[in-house]
């Protein structure tokens, strides 16, 4: 009795509950978002690593399921979103710098696939949505460590390209420098790569030969430069403190989680439309923030930056946006 064949119920129940969850578990695996990246440098260039950070995180939460195509050239990302695209993928993310006509002509073509793209434009019909590292406000912060801490007065840039997106994120660096001291001086080199480490070091060394003892290393070499002259760098988009112990003062962080778990959820929910995403790279989203080491970062500058900080999230102050490109002081 309570026997049914070999099986008791009890076990019987169990096998049930089982299959019911094994059920459940595939709906939710065959409702999990398919999202497609397509990136035209190495997934570790640190502009590009955050979005894969961002996606990764996604994906090891078991709310999509995420494949990606690095150091895909101009000429084929074209041909790549389209094979993405009629593979069913829901939410294609990218940059489309170089070749936002292309892009946006695909993305008319698959009215029913979301497209997230880094752009200087804005969104286009349905489903071409837009972002950007909007990491101007912490570049801010940054340019009041590096102001109150150079000893020269002369501070050095290398940039990659003099793009909006690059500009506005060090003349926010230098408005922050001369906050707080109005007679830094600065110079301005742009490499025209995007990852070209020799290239910004070479750079790096000619502007601490001319006594820049503070580098703002927006690109890849030039803090390898700050530590074999012993001089100060300020990081950007990542943090690499761990990486050049001693050097780096401060990084203006860029976090893509905000932008990408919105986009997700807005796809999941069938809410997706053509929108500019850009604002939640800003700090009072979390998508912007700054560190500081404070083991290099004197006590009163740390409190300067945290005033600072402060009043930008709680709206009382404003950083400007200048796209405009930035120019060495004469």
């Amino acid at each position: 009795m309570g026997v049914i064949g070999n099986w008791s119920r009890r076990a019987v129940l169990a096998v049930a509950l089982a299959a019911g969850s094994m059920a459940a578990a595939g709906v939710a695996m065959a409702e999990k978002l398919k999202v497609a990246a397509i990136y035209t440098l190495p997934v570790e260039q640190q502009w590009i690593s955050r979005i894969h950070k961002a996606l990764n995180a996604a994906a090891e939460r078991g709310d999509i399921e995420y494949v990606y195509s690095e150091n895909v050239a101009n000429t084929d990302y074209e041909r790549v979103m389209r094979e993405y695209a009629e593979a069913g993928q829901q939410l294609i993310v990218g940059e489309v710098f170089g070749l936002e006509r292309a892009a946006r002509k695909v993305a008319a073509d698959y009215p029913d696939t979301a497209f997230l793209m880094g752009s200087s434009f804005g969104p286009s019909g349905d489903n071409f949505s837009v972002f950007d590292n909007w990491i101007h406000e912490p570049s801010y912060l940054t340019g009041i460590v590096a102001g109150s801490m150079t000893e020269s007065n002369i501070i050095g840039m290398v940039g990659g390209y003099a793009i909006p997106e690059v500009n506005r994120l060090m003349n926010a660096f230098m408005d922050g420098a001369r906050s707080v001291n109005p007679d830094v001086k600065f110079l301005v080199n742009f490499i025209d790569s995007w990852y070209d480490p020799p290239k910004a070091k070479e750079a790096a060394f000619a502007m601490m030969d001319a006594g820049a003892d503070i580098m703002y290393a927006e690109r890849f070499g030039v803090s390898d430069a700050a530590v074999e002259r012993g001089v100060k760098a300020i990081g950007n988009v990542i943090d690499t403190s761990a990486d050049y112990p001693d050097t780096i003062l401060a990084s203006a962080l860029w976090h893509m989680e905000p932008t990408i778990d919105r986009a997700i959820k807005a796809v999941a929910e069938g809410r997706w439309e053509a929108a500019d995403y850009g604002q939640y790279s800003f700090m009072k989203y979390g998508g912007g923030s700054i560190v500081l080491d404070e083991s290099l970062v004197p006590a009163d500058v740390v409190a300067k930056v945290r005033a600072v900080e402060k009043d930008i999230r709680d709206g009382l102050f404003r950083v400007n946006v200048n796209d405009a490109r930035p120019v060495s002081d004469k």
